[in-house]
C-alpha cells in the first residue's frame, strides 16, 4: 500500500512530513524559500489538528459511485474517528460499475454494463492496484488480490485489437504483428491511406500560435492530416470517451502531443527524444511507492500485464468497498437520498457546510438539513452546479456535457462463432452510413478479454451505440430496439447470423463526461470559484481530470490527502492551476 500519513502522526512525524514535502519540491525544481518554509510550517501545524480533532470531523460524501466508494473508504482509514456519510441518489451502491452474473443453463456468466478491464499503468492503474493488494498494515484491507483475472501481454486481446474500415476489420500494427505485415498493411488498407507520409513530415510542421486550447481533430488534422484524425484517432475516442473528436480539447485529453508541440518542438520528437510530463503529485506518489515495501508476486505479475479484471466483474471493487464501509462504526451509507441543497454557513465563526437531503426511506420521509465540516463532492459537475447555494456559485461547472451510451450484451452457447479473436473493434467516425446506421461506437469480445469469468463456454460480446451520435436526442432506443440493432451490426461486419441465448441491454444516460476545448481553464476558474468554500467543499471524480475507473480512484485519493495533510488552499482542483501545472522533461535535462 501506499506510505499514507499515520492517523496517530506525532509532532515529530509532522516534522518529518514537512521535511518530505520540501524535498519533493525540490526534487520537482521548485525552490524552497522563506515563503514556501512558513507554508509548509503551517501545514503540518493544520495537519497535526486535523489528527487531533477527529471526534469533531463531520464528512459527508455526495455520490455512491466508485470515486465516492474510494473517498469514503480513504477517510474511514486515515480518520477512523471522523463521521462520515455517504449519500447516493438511487438504491445501489457502484454508480456506472455494474456487473450482472446471468444464468445460461447450467452455469453463469458476467454482463459488465460499465467499464470491464482495468490497465495496471503507473501512475493511477497502481493507485488502484493499491486498493486491491493485501497488506495487513492497513485496518480493513479490501484483500482482492485472489480475485484478479489478469490478461497477458502475449494474449490475442493485448495483441489483436482492430478497426473496422471501409467494410471488413483492420487489425492494427502493434505487439505480434511482423514487420513485413506492418509495412503491407499500411500500404495497402484504406485505413491507413497517407498516414506514413503524414507521419514522416510532422516534425517539419510550424509550431501553434498563441492559442489556449484547441479540438483533438483540429490538432491532429494541422500537425498530420485530417484523414489520419477522422479514420484512426476518431475510433480511439469512441472507445474511450464516446465523443467527438471535433469538440474535445487536445489539452485535456492528450496532454503529452499538446506539451510536447512546443517543448520539443514537434510531436514525433517528443516521442523519439525521450521527453515525458510530469505532475508534482505524480513526484509524490513516486517518493511514496519508492520508499514502499516490495510488492507481492501477484501485483508484480499484475503490473506487467496487460489488462486486468475480477472473478465477478469490474463490480467486485465496488462490492468489496461497500462491504469495508458497511463494517465501518464511523460510516453511514443512505441510499435513495437526494442532496437538495448544498451552502457555507458560519456556525460560532468556524466555516461548515449545510445541506438538505430528501430521502425516499421511512427514516427521513422530509427534506431535512443537516451540517457538516467537511463535504467531498463525486456526483457530476452539472449536478453539483444545481444544488450549490447561493445559485451560479459555480456556474461554470454547468458547462461540462456528457453522452449517454447504450450497452448491450450478448452471449452465444457456439464459441466459435466469431471469425476473429482479440479485444474487439472500434467504429471510426469516417464509416460510411450504410456500415453503421445503429450509430455503434465499437464491440468488445469480452470472451477474449476477461478470460476467466464465466462457467459457461461459449462466445460474450459487448456491443456499444450511441454517444456523441446522439446528441440532442430527446428518446432513445428501447430495450427490444437496442437488442435488434446490435445482433443487426454483429451480422453485417461478422457474419453472425446465429440468435443469442442471452441478451442484456442498458442505457448509460450521460454517462461520460465530454471535456470540450477549454475544459482546462474552465476547471481553473473552478477551483478559484471553490477556493471560496475555505477547503470545506472539494471535488472528485469522471467530471473533471480523466473517466476512466483508475483516473477515478486516483481523484479520490487525493482529496482525501489534501484534506488529511490540512491544505485549505486545496479544492480538487489545484491540478488546473499553475503551481500544480505538468511539466515536460527531456531524458538527459
Amino acid at each position: 500500500m501506499l506510505a499514507w500519513v499515520s492517523a496517530q502522526r506525532t509532532s515529530a512525524s509532522a516534522s518529518q512530513a514537512l521535511t518530505k514535502r520540501r524535498r519533493h519540491q525540490l526534487v520537482y525544481g521548485r525552490p524552497v524559500n522563506r515563503h514556501d518554509f512558513l507554508r509548509q510550517r503551517a501545514f503540518a501545524t493544520k495537519h497535526l489538528q486535523f489528527q487531533s480533532n477527529q471526534d469533531s470531523l463531520n464528512f459527508a460524501v455526495l455520490g455512491g459511485g466508485i470515486t465516492g466508494l474510494a473517498s469514503a473508504y480513504y477517510l474511514s482509514q486515515q480518520l477512523p474517528k471522523a463521521r462520515i456519510t455517504l449519500f447516493e441518489g438511487s438504491s445501489r451502491l457502484g454508480g456506472w460499475l455494474h456487473s450482472k452474473q446471468v444464468d445460461v443453463g447450467t452455469g453463469s456468466i458476467v454482463f459488465e454494463q460499465g467499464p470491464r478491464t482495468l490497465r495496471p499503468s503507473r501512475p493511477n492503474g497502481w493507485v488502484t492496484l493499491d486498493l486491491v493488494s493485501t497488506d495487513d498494515s492497513w485496518v480493513r484491507d479490501l484483500a482482492l488480490e485472489d480475485q484478479v483475472l489478469m490478461t497477458s501481454k502475449e494474449s490475442v486481446a493485448a495483441q489483436n485489437r482492430f478497426i473496422y474500415f471501409p467494410d471488413h476489420l483492420v487489425r492494427l500494427p502493434g505487439p505480434g504483428s511482423s514487420i513485413w505485415n506492418i509495412v503491407y498493411s499500411i500500404f495497402t488498407e484504406p485505413l491507413f491511406k497517407n498516414t506514413l507520409s503524414a507521419s514522416l513530415t510532422e516534425i517539419t510542421k510550424p509550431v501553434r500560435g498563441n492559442i489556449d486550447d484547441e479540438s483533438i481533430g483540429s490538432f491532429i488534422s494541422r500537425r498530420y492530416k485530417p484523414i489520419l484524425a477522422d479514420n484512426i484517432v476518431s475510433a480511439g475516442i469512441h472507445g474511450i470517451y464516446a465523443g467527438d473528436i471535433y469538440q474535445l480539447s487536445v489539452r485535456s485529453i492528450m496532454p503529452f502531443l499538446w506539451a510536447a508541440e512546443t517543448a520539443a518542438k514537434s510531436v514525433t520528437a517528443g516521442v523519439a527524444g525521450g521527453w515525458s510530463l510530469h505532475s508534482p503529485q505524480d513526484a509524490v506518489l513516486e517518493a511514496e511507492w519508492a520508499k514502499a515495501p516490495p510488492a507481492s508476486d501477484t501485483i508484480k505479475a499484475i503490473k506487467n500485464s496487460s489488462v486486468f479484471t475480477f472473478k465477478k466483474g469490474i463490480g467486485q471493487l465496488a462490492d468489496r468497498l461497500e462491504a469495508n464501509l458497511r463494517e465501518s462504526a464511523n460510516v453511514t451509507i443512505r441510499l435513495k437520498t437526494q442532496v437538495d441543497e448544498l451552502q457555507l454557513e458560519q456556525m460560532n465563526g468556524v466555516p461548515s457546510m449545510t445541506l438538505v437531503a430528501r430521502s425516499d426511506g421511512e427514516s427521513f420521509p422530509q427534506p431535512e438539513q443537516e451540517t457538516f465540516t467537511h463535504v467531498i463532492s463525486t456526483i457530476s459537475s452539472k449536478t453539483l452546479d444545481s444544488i450549490v447555494r447561493p445559485k451560479s456559485s459555480l456556474s461554470i461547472l454547468s458547462q461540462t456535457p456528457s453522452v449517454t451510451v447504450m450497452v448491450i450484451n450478448l452471449y452465444y452457447s457456439n464459441a466459435s462463432i466469431l471469425p476473429v479473436r482479440g479485444f474487439g473493434y472500434l467504429l471510426p467516425r469516417s464509416l460510411a452510413f450504410d456500415q453503421n446506421p445503429e450509430r455503434a461506437l465499437g464491440v468488445v469480445f469480452d470472451s477474449d478479454a476477461t478470460i476467466g469469468q464465466d462457467e459457461m463456454p461459449g462466445t460474450k460480446v459487448t456491443v456499444m451505440l450511441g454517444g456523441h451520435w446522439w446528441d440532442g436526442w430527446v428518446a432513445y432506443p428501447d430495450e427490444e430496439q437496442g437488442a435488434r440493432m446490435a445482433k443487426a451490426i454483429l451480422k453485417r461486419h461478422l457474419g453472425v447470423a446465429e440468435e443469442p441465448r442471452a441478451v442484456h441491454v442498458g442505457l448509460q444516460k450521460e454517462c461520460i463526461p465530454q471535456y470540450t476545448v477549454g475544459h482546462h481553464l474552465r476547471m481553473a476558474q473552478a477551483h478559484e470559484a471553490l477556493k471560496r468554500f475555505n477547503g470545506r467543499l472539494r471535488v472528485a471524480g469522471n467530471s473533471y481530470n480523466g473517466v476512466g475507473l483508475n483516473d477515478c480512484v486516483r481523484s479520490a485519493r487525493e482529496v482525501v490527502m489534501g484534506l488529511v495533510e490540512g491544505w485549505d488552499e486545496k479544492t480538487g482542483l489545484e491540478g488546473f492551476t499553475k503551481e500544480y501545472a505538468p511539466i515536460m522533461r527531456h531524458k538527459n535535462g
